[in-house]
């Protein structure tokens, strides 16, 4: 996972490095300009060759020889590293401008290394004229203009094909429109300690780490998970929510739909439990499940909401509150969260977050999502970025989604997934994280256009395939536990 801060938590970090500002300042104007090197040449052989002390090798300057680099160039500790990247761009061959973030215009050029403002920026930019006569943008450390923390535009600002972001990430940075005006973004290592961040994002390569592997004896129950969901008029979502959670690795699904049937699409592999219509809570028995899922097309009628309350309040494995079973929770999320005997997980889009909290989520995200968890659960607040908190904080962000997942029963698949790790031992915050990352991946491998919520069923196990390391093959078949 790599390490988010916000901008008040970089400067900290910046305050607390034992190396002076200019030490600071010449790694992040070599990282820079490796970066620029790179863009400029189109590729990243011998890139490094910028930062030699002496003339550079003959093929790099020829490859840099008469490109144009215009650099904007701030007062503060952005721009500084900007003329810095200008210092080693110039040795290696390039030919650098220096302008001001006021500048009437930019001059044409090769690359335009935006140095502007960084992420302490609280006021709207405008930057010069004339910019469509650049080449490729460089942003250093963020575009500038796009706030930090929340990834909003100030006044305007630059789109950059890549940003070159030091020690951490920034929320600012994931965030949408920031997230796509950053282009592709890299973390450069300047030497600054960032180990005490509690935020991170989460990447492929972190599944094959996090992903829970069934044992050699593994058994049915050590997985099981129980979904309650659906009524008379809403029975899809129960089917949804039950095969997610199988194809997420669940040994055992129950399912069962409160005064109703399960809905035909429901596959055999599902064991169907009837409950009664009201006080369902009372006659669960979940000794035997790791985890329970409730409300996806579960209705809002009263009867339901008291039975959902209940739940919380006896339940004494994981709980994910989807759907409807937020609804339930409005108006009294405290209480009900403090009665809680098991971990819970709630999955709130920006309407249901508005419904608990009384407000709607707001720019800053992560502590919008860290203000709802603090009341006593693990909450992922969906949205083109999720961001996934813990009552003590802790955070995660998932970018890997994207609005293919923008359609009805997206949401019911992924709470079916958390439920299946959440039984299968993962802790809530990993759980939600994991699951929310594998669902945005199984979406990527969708049309652009047509994406259904039933396709991604078929794409969990294929995304896992291909990030999961191979199980290892022991001496011998044999059947396993059931």
């Amino acid at each position: 996972m790599i390490p988010v801060v916000t901008p008040a938590e970089m400067a900290a970090v910046d305050a607390a490095a034992p190396e002076g500002a200019d030490v600071l300042v010449e790694r992040a104007g070599a990282a820079v300009a490796v970066a620029a090197a790179e863009m400029l040449t189109g590729t990243s052989e011998g890139a490094a060759a910028v930062l030699e002390t002496g003339r550079s090798s003959s093929p790099r300057r020829k490859a840099l020889a008469g490109r144009r680099v215009v650099i904007i160039a701030g007062r503060g500790n952005n721009g500084a590293d900007g003329r810095a990247a200008s210092r080693h761009l110039q040795r290696a061959g390039a030919e650098c401008r220096i302008i001001a973030p006021d500048a009437a215009d930019a001059p044409p050029c090769d690359l335009l290394i935006d140095a502007a403002y960084g992420t302490g920026l609280n006021r709207s930019w405008t930057p010069p004229a004339g910019i469509e006569g650049a080449g490729s943008v460089l942003a250093v450390d963020i575009p500038s203009g796009v706030d930090g923390l929340t990834g909003q535009v100030h006044g305007g600002a630059l789109a950059a094909a890549r940003t070159v972001t030091f020690a951490a990430l920034k929320p600012g940075l994931l965030l949408q429109p920031g997230r796509t005006l950053a282009g592709s973004v890299s973390v450069a290592d300047i030497g600054l300690d960032v180990a005490a961040a509690t935020a991170q994002l989460l990447t492929e390569a972190d599944i094959a780490d996090l992903w829970p592997r069934r044992e050699a004896d593994a058994h049915k129950w050590r997985s099981a998970c129980w979904v309650v969901a659906g009524s008379p008029p809403m029975r899809g979502a129960a089917s949804l929510a039950s095969l997610a959670a199988l194809r997420s690795g669940a040994g055992y699904v129950r399912l069962s739909v409160p005064g109703g049937e399960p809905d035909a699409s429901v596959p055999t592999e599902v064991v169907f439990g009837r409950l009664p219509a009201a006080d369902w809570h009372e006659r669960m028995d979940t000794s035997r499940f790791g985890s329970l899922v409730v409300g996806p097309g579960l209705g809002r009628d009263p009867h339901t909401a008291s039975a959902v309350c209940g739940l919380v309040a006896r339940a004494t494995v994981p709980l994910v509150l989807d759907g409807d079973a937020l609804a339930a929770l409005a108006g009294d999320l405290g209480a009900v969260l403090a009665a809680a005997r098991a971990p819970v997980v709630l999955t709130p889009h920006d309407g249901e977050y508005e419904m608990l909290a009384g407000c709607r989520p707001g720019a800053d995200r992560l502590e919008a999502a860290r203000t709802l968890a603090a009341a006593g659960a693990t909450v992922l607040l969906k949205g083109p970025t999720t961001v996934v908190a813990a009552p003590d904080g802790a955070a995660r962000f998932v970018t890997s989604g994207d609005a293919r997942l923008a359609t009805a029963g997206t949401g019911d698949v992924l709470a079916g997934m958390i439920g299946a790790l959440l039984a299968q031992g993962v802790a809530p915050l990993e759980a939600a994280a994991l699951a929310a990352h594998v669902h945005g991946m199984a979406g990527a491998l969708g049309p652009p256009v047509g994406l259904i919520a039933g396709d991604l069923l078929g794409a969990i196990p294929a995304v896992l395939a291909g990030a999961l390391d191979p199980a290892p093959q022991g001496f011998g078949g044999g059947t396993g536990s059931r």
